[in-house]
């Protein structure tokens, strides 16, 4: 096996982040660049990017069948055998998939957290990734350079949102450091992010399976997000994604099939409304047992506010 050539580390240790592409082989990185056994290669155990599209994987098979892998893949040392895979996992997949036994790449030392992040940015960077993984890993980006929890970051940028609007921010530097993340991204900024990205989490997950899976666009699973039946959410969603529905579609069918249950909900508040204005001039208020009766409905009802908003 011939030499290793170590290229520069991209990130330093601390929180800093230079606004390059991290993943980006220069001509050096090129020329020293090595070819090892697929086998002595290992996938990291947090894996930035979990769907690939299967028609996509063999066009680039069938490529690196005709052309070879015409740039090495990015890896890092785990002993003088093994490395452990950084950037390129598409090109190592269509390798796999075509049999290739051996696969050049560029060797670079770096930490756990370095590398976790030069692989989201990789994936990140690139124009197919789909929103619900390019949103969770924009997320975990900014987690593994903040410093928190991943499950924190909703909160945080909503906080720097509110603060931004009053124009008090209190922590100066880590509204720097997000703004430099998203720069690095190059996909939009962390105000649109915080707006229009983090609610997609929420969606229902039968949606969040569809648009992981590339099988649904965004503007299709927001609209079918809308539908609060679930066995008319799967049975709408379903024919959407085989019948290939506009999004024109999509909202002609959610509002002929819901068109239905619109008279119920009309029903139910004029219901409430009709008991609401006989109880105000009812005996009820001057009868104790009554009286602790509707308090007790009165409870329920707060309780089921609480739920639903």
């Amino acid at each position: 096996m011939s030499k290793r050539g170590l290229g520069n580390n991209p990130f330093k240790a601390d929180s800093t982040m230079s606004i390059f592409s991290p993943t980006a082989l220069t001509v050096a990185d090129v020329e020293h660049s090595i070819t090892v056994n697929i086998s002595s290669i290992q996938l990291p155990t947090q894996q930035p990017r979990r769907y690939f599209d299967p028609e996509k994987l063999q066009q680039l098979a069938e490529s690196i069948k005709t052309h070879g892998i015409l740039e090495p893949l990015l890896v890092r040392p785990l002993s003088d055998k093994y490395y452990e895979l950084v950037a390129g996992e598409r090109r190592y997949r269509a390798a796999k998939e075509i049999g290739l036994s051996e696969i050049p790449v560029v060797v670079r030392e770096m930490t756990d957290v370095q590398a976790i992040e030069i692989g989201l940015i990789e994936n990140l960077q690139r124009e197919d990734l789909n929103p619900v993984e390019e949103t969770e890993g924009i997320i975990t980006l900014l987690a593994n350079k903040l410093n928190v929890p991943s499950e924190e970051i909703s909160q945080l940028l909503h906080r720097l949102a509110k603060q931004r609007g009053n124009n008090v921010v209190e922590n100066e530097s880590t509204l720097l450091l997000v703004e430099s993340v998203f720069r690095l991204v190059g996909k939009m900024s962390w105000e649109s992010f915080a707006s229009h990205r983090l609610p997609l989490l929420n969606l229902p997950n039968p949606i969040l399976s569809a648009l992981r899976a590339g099988k649904i666009e965004y503007t299709k699973a927001r609209a079918l997000a809308r539908i609060k039946n679930p066995v008319l959410l799967d049975q709408l969603l379903n024919r959407a994604i085989v019948e290939k529905w506009s999004l024109s579609q999509i909202r002609a069918a959610i509002q002929e099939n819901t068109q239905s249950i619109q008279p119920e909900e009309i029903s139910l508040k004029q219901q409430f409304a009709q008991i609401s204005k006989r109880l105000k001039s009812s005996a009820v208020w001057s009868e104790p047992d009554k009286r602790q009766r509707l308090q007790q409905l009165l409870d329920e009802l707060q309780q089921l506010a609480n739920i639903l908003y």
